[in-house]
């Protein structure tokens, strides 16, 4: 035993966030620093490699919520019109930076390179859809896309209410459909969120594949053979992928992961905030609400205001020294499983796709160079998609039952249920209790009340959504989450009165429709318990 395998699994997700009511909104950022800093960037790492003719291969999974909004005109003339502020922003900085901090000129020119790269990728390359990208990634057999719940629930917290279950796994794998021309394999569940029993809602939707947190393996009431370190099977067929948590935490730890490494660059230190308002307020939000512009000078440093200004020579070999690190930990962790398995081992590692670029501004060039010096030094690890392993070792896989986990903390849902989002819960709830209610009233309706109905379901299935109670945890954006809430179950409620009084707002519906463009072939029978 000693050519051990690699599972990166990423997983690209963001909220629906639209509001072409307004001329611009803060949390559509989240969205357009996604696209420049995480998507464009891994596309051109991702097609260098294809050209460099270096061996890799990945998962990514793109949500249904991403997906729209990563298509809609609104958004992408939006994004065009963010990239142009940040070029702008880009040239006077350059100026700036060679006349008062010529420290920071390289990183000025580097940011104001990749906006007009992003431009470039953006407009002429991918034609205003970068999903292009990854489907030519897909075809290539670089990548294997997989899809996600329509709204990015976390399920455990809906498993008494299997319409709302089997909704948001069926519209995840339709989207998936619509958008990439064929269905999907694989499903990410959120947050890793798993409750014995639902592989039997994926597989009757086609799934044959999932990830689970760690604990799924070390708690199951079966002896499993392989730990975390090789995928199962459910008694009914369906593979899990069990997330080697030790390996996961050489990246995505707070205390110790790569990403805290003092050379790295700092994320929360921002020009957006360090600038005079005079010279920084055409990039920020009316009226003076400071923001991330990207435009960030300065090193980790450490715990302290005693900042260094960051250097990406250093960092570039940091990257390097991860990458070494880290390929060699699979192996030295591969050397040590060899008395104890008597198969090569499976690392499977769950990320969110934003950390790379975004979160952790060197993520990317590390993923680039832990494929290269793999390629280099005869293929140490051989990276793999949960299907391209399945379709050679299926047959080995120990039938094994998996315990309720995530990958939340304390392994469970204590970050989606606790004293700061409990409340949400009963309302939404009731809403799909009401929604399987009208379903049933009124089933297989046409014309103005099948809208009206379809209406209703999105909303039940927005108000669903992980991020809201997430966020609230967190303490974030916790008006805004709290606000999204609100709206989508008081807008549920416009359409459960108006039926009860067998109506249509059709004024409401046409206004409501055109802000929730999302699951355009929705429909609101899939609540119906009855069918």
């Amino acid at each position: 035993m000693s050519n051990p395998s690699v599972a990166f699994i990423l997983n690209a997700h963001l909220p629906f966030v639209r509001h072409p009511e307004y001329p611009r909104f803060l949390e559509e950022d989240w969205l357009f620093e996604s696209i420049s800093e995480s998507y464009l960037p891994m596309l051109r790492m991702f097609n260098r490699l294809v050209h460099d003719k270096i061996q890799f291969k990945m998962t990514i999974s793109l949500s249904p919520t991403l997906c729209c909004m990563l298509t809609d005109p609104v958004l992408k003339e939006r994004f065009l019109e963010y990239l142009e502020r940040h070029i702008e922003l880009g040239e006077k900085e350059v100026l700036r930076c060679t006349k008062e901090q010529p420290e920071f000129l390289e990183m000025a020119r580097f940011y104001l390179d990749q906006a007009r790269e992003n431009l470039n990728d953006f407009q002429d390359r991918y034609r205003g859809n970068i999903l292009e990208g990854f489907k030519a990634l897909e075809n290539s057999g670089h990548l294997e896309l997989a899809t996600t719940a329509a709204t990015h629930a976390y399920l455990p917290l809906y498993k008494d209410y299997p319409t709302a279950i089997n909704a948001q796994i069926e519209l995840g794998v339709q989207s998936f459909l619509t958008t990439f021309g064929h269905l999907p394999k694989g499903f990410w569940l959120p947050e890793c969120g798993y409750y014995p029993g639902l592989e039997e809602s994926l597989k009757y939707h086609g799934i044959s594949w999932f990830q689970t947190a760690s604990q799924s393996m070390l708690l199951s009431p079966d002896k499993v053979e392989y730990g975390t370190y090789r995928p199962v099977q459910c008694p009914n067929g369906v593979a899990a992928f069990p997330r080697d948590f030790q390996t996961t935490s050489l990246v995505w730890s707070n205390a110790s992961g790569y990403p805290t490494d003092r050379n790295y660059r700092e994320f929360y230190r921002d020009i957006g905030y360090d600038l005079p308002m005079e010279y920084i307020k055409p990039y920020i939000h009316e009226p003076s609400l400071r923001v991330f512009t990207g435009y960030k000078y300065w090193a980790i440093t450490g715990q302290t205001n005693q900042k260094v200004p960051y250097r990406r020579d250093l960092a570039q070999k940091r990257v390097a020294d991860h990458a070494k690190n880290f390929l060699y930990n699979v192996h030295k962790k591969t050397k040590t499983l060899e008395g104890a398995l008597d198969k090569n081992p499976v690392f499977t590692l769950g990320y969110d796709a934003e950390l790379f670029g975004h979160w952790w501004f060197e993520g990317i060039d590390w993923l680039e160079q832990v494929f290269r010096q793999n390629a280099e030094h005869e293929q140490q690890a051989s990276f793999v998609s949960p299907s391209t392993f399945l379709a050679k070792e299926r047959d080995t896989l120990q039938t094994v039952r998996p315990a309720f986990s995530s990958w939340g903390q304390g392994g469970y849902s204590a970050v989606w249920l606790d004293g700061s989002n409990a409340w949400t819960y009963r309302h939404i709830h009731k809403a799909i209790e009401r929604m399987e209610e009208l379903a049933v009233r009124f089933n297989d309706q046409i014309s103005l009340k099948q809208r009206f109905l379809n209406q209703a379901a999105r909303e039940v299935l927005l108000s669903m959504a992980s991020d809201w109670p997430f966020i609230l945890f967190n303490k974030s954006s916790t008006e805004y989450a709290q606000k999204r809430i609100g709206d989508h179950l008081k807008n549920f409620n416009v359409v459960y009165g108006n039926m009860c009084k067998n109506a249509v707002n059709t004024e409401w519906l046409v206004k409501a429709e055109k802000r929730d463009i999302l699951f355009s072939d929705i429909d609101y029978n899939i609540f119906n318990p009855e069918r």
